[in-house]
């Protein structure tokens, strides 16, 4: 390390998209490819990489709004760097993809700031703990009962993981029964020795969300993600004072406020440090949290959430997202293993630990 800290160089961002292995649906939407922007950060002798999971309009707002703004900043100065970007992006506003490209920015200076310190990003950020739990996810509605029974006992199996959540709500709400029906098997093929988790993705009523709540409850389901819309903020507080399961919500936050109107009508706070405005913006939206008493949970991109679970005292779980666990592995060297339900993040070594695999991205260039 040198006793300077080197300025940033040059900011590209780059947009992918893999298809995913078969058609996968949740209750609201339905898709056939994951899109995935990487940045690499050059400054002096040292690099940083950092991404988001959005789509490709992204590449123009890093690459001709976001870049020239930390260009010679050091890369030492991160919320220095967080705050120009933020000031870059004021009459574009920040919820939605503008969130999204400064989170892969974000994550991308955290991650050279520890390479130069030659620290890993969660003892920068400030470490809690060493290992963070995980719980699996996948289950889309678009599998059948055997791609669906497969998947969990993959994870239970083969992996060794203690919690699981599948997709709910299907056709935006219109089949309950069959919601019903598959939560059961998933329950009878795996016993009573796993959490069991389901996310309705918004697409249940008010009244629909209350009664599958207790039927969720009766088959020992004990989290409840967004089953309401997460716009409807009465909506959840109202599933949430029914029901013992908890409430989860939060995944869609892009800035501080959108958690303090959130944490107030959740049992757990989601946060995904891809959208919410990366690390940076992570560690307060955890403070929100922590001032209302609540939990985080980390919603998806889990090589890049692992470092920030492992910064803040507050923190739950995980979410081990089966199309980004598939991404990061092919796209990444240095992933993280979630066997037997926990990952450790490493107290040695640089940065995230994670190299980008451009010859293994090439084909799948936007």
């Amino acid at each position: 390390m040198s006793p300077v800290a080197p300025t940033v160089r040059s900011t590209r961002a780059a947009a992918y998209r893999v298809p995913t292995a078969g058609p996968e649906a949740d209750g609201t939407l339905a898709w056939d490819s994951t899109t995935i922007v990487v940045v690499r950060l050059e400054a002096g002798d040292v690099h940083g990489l950092g991404w988001t999971y959005a789509d490709a309009a992204c590449v123009p707002l890093i690459n001709d709004l976001l870049a020239p703004v930390i260009k010679d900043l050091p890369v030492s100065a991160v919320p220095r760097a967080w705050q120009a970007m933020q000031q870059r992006i004021r009459n574009l506003g920040r919820p939605g993809l503008v969130s999204c490209a400064l989170s892969a920015v974000d994550v991308a200076l955290w991650d050279a700031a520890s390479r130069w310190l030659e620290i890993p990003v969660a003892d920068l950020l400030g470490r809690c703990r060493d290992q963070v739990d995980v719980y699996g996810s996948g289950g889309f509605t678009s599998y059948d009962d055997d791609q669906l029974v497969e998947q969990v006992h993959n994870w239970t199996d083969g992996q060794q993981l203690g919690r699981i959540k599948i997709k709910i709500g299907e056709s935006w709400g219109s089949r309950q029964t069959e919601d019903v029906r598959r939560v059961s098997l998933v329950r009878n093929a795996v016993g009573g020795r796993v959490e069991l988790f389901v996310d309705a993705n918004g697409g249940y009523a008010v009244g629909q969300a209350r009664r599958m709540a207790d039927a969720l409850a009766d088959l020992g389901v004990t989290w409840f993600e967004e089953p309401v819309s997460s716009d409807d903020l009465a909506g959840l507080a109202t599933v949430r004072s029914s029901t013992m399961v908890d409430i989860a919500a939060g995944e869609y936050g892009y800035d501080l406020a959108y958690f303090a109107r959130m944490a107030p009508v959740v049992d757990c706070l989601q946060i995904d440090v891809t959208r919410c405005g990366g690390y940076t913006e992570w560690l307060r939206a955890a403070a929100v949290a922590a001032a209302g008493g609540l939990e985080v949970s980390a919603h998806c991109a889990p090589n890049l959430s692992a470092h920030a679970g492992a910064a803040i005292p507050n923190f739950r779980h995980i979410e081990w997202f089966v199309d980004h666990d598939r991404i990061e592995s092919e796209l990444f060297d240095g992933c993280l293993d979630p066997h037997g339900g926990s990952v450790t993040v490493p107290s040695t070594g640089a940065g995230h630990g994670l190299t980008f695999r451009a010859e293994a991205a090439e084909p799948y260039t936007i």
